[in-house]
């Protein structure tokens, strides 16, 4: 298991708090070169991180903030965005303050450095790996795979069934597995939707006669796509008064594996209704190759190759 972590994890660690408790364990800290967490409490005029260790200060400054702000291809919003969350960093040094007292000083980059030189560098694509969700987007969900570094999940990659913004799936703060799709030019894409089955995984739960619950995900001229787990959904009949997001309780028409489909009636829609927490990851560890959601009697072949 990697030694590196999404930024937070470590904080209330009772090995993180007695490295951070005292002056003279933040000095072992740089004799050890061991990364540790610790709350940013101020983002400065001039952007650097001020941390609290409560009986001193440590200060983060702006071009040790983070890989990438010194050419600026990392933005300073990425600096900003740390004040009043956890931030991991290598301690470097101690020095004496306007005032006469010590502050440590810090560097949240070295930390990242050395994650991926050592961890995220020799990841290779479908590797599963923890993640954290720092941010949404219309467009996608941003995590922290390691140390503050960020990566992408595009809203396409999340799940099979398709979402209108990444908030309909997760949440800021979540720890999720992700799977390396891609990397190039040191980026890295990640996906999510391997990892929480195929359709025959996900049509096992169910069966024709039972009313179960879901969410609209589209209402179409055709018909009511009603989402019943996050890789698998199903095609209602047209019904009044059904909006996108809404909760429902539907009935099961027909489970059919070589088209791939289930057909529904919906009973009722809510505006809140039952929410499962977290996700049931068919795969949560190690390595694929390959990955394919399609039955084995369906004609379409829907398969992902890392």
């Amino acid at each position: 298991m990697s030694q590196f972590y999404p930024e937070g994890e470590l904080i209330n660690n009772e090995d993180n708090r007695r490295a951070v408790s005292s002056e003279e364990s933040l000095k072992e800290c740089i004799l050890s070169g061991k990364i540790v967490e610790a709350p940013c409490i101020v983002c400065d005029s001039g952007h650097n991180l001020i941390v609290d260790f409560g009986f001193t200060k440590g200060i983060i400054p702006r071009t040790e903030g983070a890989i990438g702000i010194d050419n600026g291809t990392t933005r300073d919003i990425a600096l900003i965005s740390r004040v009043n969350k956890a931030v991991c960093f290598k301690v470097t040094a101690f020095a004496n303050n306007e005032h006469g007292g010590r502050i440590a000083i810090l560097s949240r980059k070295m930390a990242q450095q050395e994650c991926f030189n050592k961890y995220i560098s020799i990841l290779k694509p479908g590797d599963i790996i923890n993640a954290k969700v720092t941010h949404l987007e219309q467009f996608g969900c941003f995590v922290d795979i390691g140390c503050g570094i960020p990566s992408l999940i595009p809203i396409d990659a999340i799940s099979v069934s398709r979402i209108n913004h990444p908030s309909n799936r997760m949440s800021v703060g979540q720890n999720i597995k992700v799977i390396i799709k891609s990397i190039e030019n040191g980026k890295i894409s990640l996906s999510h939707k391997e990892l929480l089955g195929t359709w025959e995984e996900n049509a096992s739960f169910f069966k024709a006669g039972e009313t179960v619950t879901g969410y609209i995900r589209s209402i179409e001229n055709y018909g009511i796509f009603v989402e019943l787990t996050p890789n698998l959904a199903g095609l209602a009949e047209l019904k009044e008064n059904v909006h996108v997001n809404q909760h429902a309780s539907v009935f099961i028409k027909a489970i059919i594996p070589e088209k791939m489909k289930v057909k529904l009636i919906i009973v009722d829609t809510f505006d809140n209704g039952y929410v499962p927490s977290g996700f049931k990851y068919f795969i949560d560890k190690g390595h694929i190759d390959s990955w394919v959601y399609s039955t084995p009697e369906s004609d379409k072949i829907i398969k992902t190759v890392f």
